[in-house]
């Protein structure tokens, strides 16, 4: 890192810190040349492909933006949304790729708004698997049903009942 002061290229750490819940680095520096002070701020680099093969940064806001259309009269809250996004970015990132396409942010969405909305997520599959027919959409609710409807089995304990095999000796026995 170059010191912004007298441009030397060497500089040493002075202190290490985690910014913004993780996702950058801040990092106070002194130049070992002129010993001045200065900080500097890592992220990773974490961009999305569109379709038109424009590059550019992974945003919240955008994954917010894309979903809000789709919870327009749900009650669903802007913390929610905020969560949305933040679990949509840690999915992406635990890929380890510092390129994905806007596709895979959409199955990204998927499963997370699916959680939190199933109208908002019909709403969002709809456009975003261009659903062109009502069997379409008929598909789509009868999954969500099967699903609601897994989730509302109750689970079975499975007890273990003990049967007496009378050919192995016990100690009761002898």
């Amino acid at each position: 890192m170059h010191c912004p002061f007298c441009h030397n290229p060497d500089s040493r750490v002075v202190d290490t810190r985690i910014a913004d819940d993780g996702a950058s680095i801040r990092r106070r520096r002194e130049c070992t040349a002129c010993k001045k002070r200065f900080t500097t701020l890592e992220t990773s680099s974490f961009q999305v492909v569109k379709r038109s093969g424009v590059v550019e940064p992974f945003s919240r806001n955008k994954v917010v933006a894309g979903v809000l259309r789709a919870c327009q009269g749900r009650p669903v809250t802007d913390d929610q949304l905020a969560v949305l996004a933040q679990q949509v970015e840690e999915q992406l990132r635990s890929t380890g790729v510092s390129n994905v396409s806007s596709e895979e942010v959409g199955k990204a969405i998927l499963p997370f708004l699916r959680e939190l909305d199933e109208i908002a997520y019909l709403r969002f599959a709809s456009v975003y698997r261009a659903f062109n027919t009502l069997e379409d959409f008929e598909t789509e609710i009868a999954t969500l049903r099967d699903r609601a409807r897994e989730q509302a089995k109750p689970k079975r304990s499975r007890a273990r009942t003990r049967t007496h095999d009378s050919t192995i000796p016990t100690l009761l026995d002898e």
